[in-house]
């Protein structure tokens, strides 16, 4: 089982499940190789069991000729069985030949399907996704495969490192700084919630507006930023509640972190959240854009006896029975390679 991977992405969640899933596959006895952009921060994270092939993937007419050479010849030389892009722009270095697998790999809603020409299959990690892309007009093969997240409990992050007290009830959300992962509503939101501390992760352009709103609701006290942080589990291990806030989340792998990391669940009634939790069940759920429910939601947390304790107990049996990486791992050997699967 030979398999090619073409991933565009810089760092976040994705990422992670990238990185993850190529580990899990190679466990499994399949052979892989990644074309990549030049220095990804994760690329020491796979490259001892996938080689990996640093191009520019430039679009101008003669970087074009050359880069499609040079995939042809990588195709060739390893004998891939398939090939799998991530992301859409990803997707348009597929070439259009008939001897392997032709995969595109979504983590979100394509707007236009003609990045997917030469791809006779789309691997969506939603159902929701994938009936969009049914919806837009794609007739050939669709096959629905979630993330799983190798996160596991570790030792808290010791609090005064980020300068928090013992005692404060922690809400933690990370990702992109950008407009659609909501963070201003947090911001909003755990300001209401007297002495709770909120740590933001990552980094990107919305960070400069976030400590503004953090300053105009009087949390700038009790902000942390810890910046982009390659593997959170300590910080999970360390907070109270985490939070997704976004007006649109496809999936919401860090959903699947959290149940990992055994903390209790807010989140907005984005697309993947709102698939992955049953409100009250395995988390809880405020409508998008609403900072007084989602601080309600969190108040429940923090006051509720035991509601986060069930919580967490039914995220992980979820997690463990639908998105594990053993689950995961061989829906895609089967999509990928179905008679050429190891015995």
């Amino acid at each position: 089982m030979r398999l090619i991977h073409i991933h565009l992405g810089i760092k976040g969640g994705a990422e992670r499940f990238f990185v993850a899933l190529v580990n899990g596959l190679a466990a499994r006895g399949v052979e892989q190789q990644a074309l990549l952009f030049p220095d990804r921060v994760w690329r020491d994270e796979i490259e001892d069991v996938c080689k990996i092939h640093e191009m520019t993937f430039s679009r101008s007419h003669i970087s074009r000729f050359f880069t499609n050479r040079k995939i042809a010849k990588i195709i060739d030389e390893f004998r891939a069985d398939a090939i799998v892009s991530w992301m859409p722009q990803a997707s348009r270095w597929i070439p259009a030949r008939n001897d392997l697998l032709r995969a595109a790999r979504l983590g979100d809603y394509p707007e236009k399907l003609d990045y997917f020409e030469n791809c006779n299959l789309l691997i969506c990690n939603t159902p929701d996704i994938a009936r969009h892309c049914a919806d837009i007009g794609w007739k050939r093969d669709l096959k629905v495969i979630s993330n799983f997240t190798e996160t596991k409990p570790v030792p808290a992050l010791d609090r005064k490192l980020l300068d928090t007290p013992e005692d404060a009830f922690v809400v933690l959300g990370m990702g992109r700084f950008v407009d659609r992962k909501g963070f201003d509503t947090l911001i909003r939101a755990v300001a209401r919630l007297d002495g709770a501390y909120l740590w933001l992760l990552g980094d990107g352009e919305e960070e400069g507006n976030l400590r503004r709103i953090a300053a105009e609701t009087g949390l700038s006290d009790r902000l942390r930023f810890g910046g982009w942080v390659k593997d959170p589990g300590a910080h999970l291990a360390a907070c109270d509640a985490f939070c997704i806030p976004s007006t649109h989340e496809p999936l919401g792998n860090v959903v699947l972190e959290a149940w990992a990391a055994e903390r209790p669940v807010v989140s907005t009634t984005s697309e993947g959240p709102t698939w992955l939790i049953e409100d009250g069940v395995q988390g809880l759920l405020a409508p998008i854009g609403d900072d007084e429910a989602l601080a309600n939601c969190l108040a429940r947390v923090r006051g509720e006896q035991g509601l986060g304790a069930a919580m967490v107990a039914a995220g992980a049996a979820k997690l463990k029975a639908e998105f594990s990486k053993d689950v995961i791992a061989e829906r895609y050997i089967d999509t990928l390679f179905g008679s050429r699967k190891a015995k």
